[in-house]
């Protein structure tokens, strides 16, 4: 089973990012907004994370939404 990493932006705590465990962040977000918060398994996200995943290796989720 495959682990992502999941990281949160301070200042937007309603927004999560996962990315493959051990990736790094993605070009397109400023990396000293971001935070490491653990990792999850794939198990544990919604089919349209693991999508945005495999086709862009990263995704988005709006939390607590």
């Amino acid at each position: 089973m495959q682990e992502f990493d999941f990281y949160i932006n301070p200042k937007k705590p309603t927004l999560g990012l996962y990315v493959r465990k051990g990736s790094g962040l993605p070009d397109l977000v400023d990396a000293n907004q971001w935070q490491l918060e653990g990792q999850v398994w794939e198990n544990e996200l919604t089919p349209a994370i693991l999508k945005g995943l495999e086709a862009n290796g990263h995704a988005f989720q709006e939390l607590g939404a």
